[in-house]
């Protein structure tokens, strides 16, 4: 028996290895559950849930994912990442004590098209386990279009500012008041800022989460404000700057700008790090930090300056720096990965900012022998240093092509997934046979909103579905007419039956001729039961 955790409470629940769902003791929760097959993998769930109950969705998503890298297949960890990745925290309802999902990071796409909810779905070990996932994900897509229904009447905000509100002791934070003062200079500038304190006081006893989302992807400055290592890194400011630092990735247009105090720059999340901070006890800290946010928001201004770096920020190129390009390009094109890189160092040994070398060393780690071949790298360029500081240091034109690789790579890689999902569903469509199965094909396919034809495929896999329903009723209807027939028939046959063997009882031996009248029906009568039975299919 292996010791697992609720996912809802953190009670204990022992479970067989082949339990696939059970019941919390504690919470009273029925749920999935995982094939705990060692205690290395219960361990490994049991830290996973443990991280997504304490809203930790970051961590999790990763010890879910390491859970994947041992078993690619577990419908229970790419479950537990749909729940990290749309932040899930059941809440106890006060009253019928039952674990209610709460979500706290709302995403624009149904939880129903997410790519591992379908996997958990096809990989689910047993019908029941399917369902319990099925219901599950729809009880989270409707509180996620309710949040988006109040999201998108939220008027858009120039502005996000991120801070830690109050201690654990629950005092107010230097935070607070430092992010009060950046507000009221902000809003002074004439600017829309979402800025929790004013923007949520009248929200009370209301779900956060809409008008976070909603200030979240609206904004195009975010302000990330700490005085403390651990706020920086403290549960709700860092899901907040990390869906930011998220969207950046898909935006460039959008800027997040860490603001410091009271620490070393160094003790910035490395995440933040490779970002331009602020330092909050600097002489005209406010004065800078808004001229900055300005220059982003300032149409005039950004043009401007993307003008300046296009023409006066070109780097300088050091004598022979062009020559070691050269063979920098003849070894990736030899397939001399490990001479190209010794020969990018050698390069950001003279010039460390030197764009095009950082370029080249991405194609060597990736073994790639020219530019163009990164289109096909199977996942986006974000995460290595390398790319970050070849986009980091070009100039215009160079950036733009760098960043456009990634841009094709993040393109290709989402038709994929998407041309994955609508070839799940033809498959659906071609395996289904019940008017359950036509509509989980049809929901799949609603997913997909607009790609190829598949406003069709769900149209017609619920035109399946409402036939099937039809001849099924109709089936039903037939049945219990077929069946009253036959009971109506039986009924009177064995009215007559009993009538005619009462009369056989009265009579007495001197009225042979009457008595062999009687007998010769009854088995006539007998012969017609026999046959209404098989005409009726009952004759077993």
């Amino acid at each position: 028996m292996a010791l697992l955790k609720c996912k809802m409470c953190g009670g204990d629940i022992e479970a067989a290895a082949n339990q696939t769902y059970g019941t919390c003791d504690h919470c009273g929760s029925t749920m999935t559950l995982p094939k705990a097959t060692d205690e290395q993998i219960t361990n490994l769930y049991n830290r996973a849930n443990h991280f997504r109950r304490q809203n930790d969705f970051d961590k999790a998503v990763i010890a879910y994912e390491s859970i994947l890298n041992i078993d690619s297949l577990s419908a229970e960890a790419h479950w537990g990442l749909v729940l990290s990745r749309y932040g899930i925290e059941y809440v106890e309802d006060p009253q019928s004590h039952e674990r209610i999902p709460t979500c706290h990071r709302v995403h624009s796409d149904s939880i129903l098209a997410d790519a591992d909810y379908l996997a958990a779905i096809e990989n689910a070990e047993d019908l029941y386990t399917k369902k319990l996932y099925e219901s599950e994900a729809k009880r989270i897509a409707e509180i996620q279009k309710s949040i988006l229904s109040i999201s998108a009447k939220e008027k858009p905000y120039d502005v996000f500012i991120c801070y830690k509100e109050t201690t654990d002791g629950g005092n107010r934070t230097k935070d607070s008041t430092i992010a009060q003062d950046v507000y009221y200079q902000l809003t002074n500038e004439g600017y829309k800022v979402f800025f929790s304190r004013i923007t949520l006081e009248d929200k009370l006893g209301q779900q956060y989460e809409p008008y976070i989302f909603a200030a979240l992807n609206s904004a195009k400055v975010m302000v990330v404000i700490g005085t403390k290592q651990e706020y920086f890194n403290s549960t709700w400011v860092k899901n907040e700057w990390s869906r930011y630092l998220t969207l950046t990735k898909k935006d460039r247009s959008r800027l997040l700008i860490p603001c410091y105090s009271d620490m070393d720059a160094y003790d910035l999340p490395e995440e933040l790090s490779m970002l331009q901070s602020q330092d909050m006890t600097k002489i005209g800290f406010i004065q800078d930090l808004i001229r900055g946010i300005t220059k982003v928001l300032s149409s005039s201004v950004e043009k401007s300056d993307s003008y300046s770096q296009a023409n006066g920020d070109m780097p300088f190129l050091t004598p022979g720096v062009n020559q070691l390009l050269d063979r920098v390009s003849l070894f990736l094109e030899d397939g001399d990965f490990q001479s190209a890189n010794e020969y990018c160092n050698r390069i950001l040994d003279l010039e460390p900012r030197n764009s095009q070398a950082y370029f080249y060393k991405l194609l060597a780690t990736l073994k790639l022998h020219y530019s163009e071949e990164i289109i096909s790298h199977d996942k986006p360029l974000d995460d290595y240093p390398d790319y970050q500081k070849a986009v980091r240091f070009s100039d215009n034109n160079f950036k733009i092509t760098v960043e456009g690789y990634n841009q094709k790579i993040m393109d290709r890689l989402e038709n994929e997934r998407i041309e994955g999902i609508y070839q799940m569903g033809l498959c659906k469509i071609k395996d289904a046979q019940t008017e359950r199965q036509y509509l989980d094909a049809a929901e799949l396919f609603d997913g997909l909103k607009e790609y190829k034809d598949s406003g069709n495929k769900a149209n017609s896999s619920r035109t399946m579905a409402n036939k099937l329903k039809e001849e099924a009723r109709l089936k039903t209807e037939e049945r219990q007419r077929l069946e009253k027939e036959f009971n109506n028939a039986m009924h009177s046959l064995r009215e007559r039956v009993k009538e005619l063997e009462a009369i056989n009882m009265k009579l007495n031996i001197f009225q042979r001729v009457k008595k062999a009248e009687v007998e010769k029906e009854l088995m006539e009568l007998y012969e017609r039961i026999r046959q209404t039975r098989k005409q009726y299919g009952k004759d077993y």
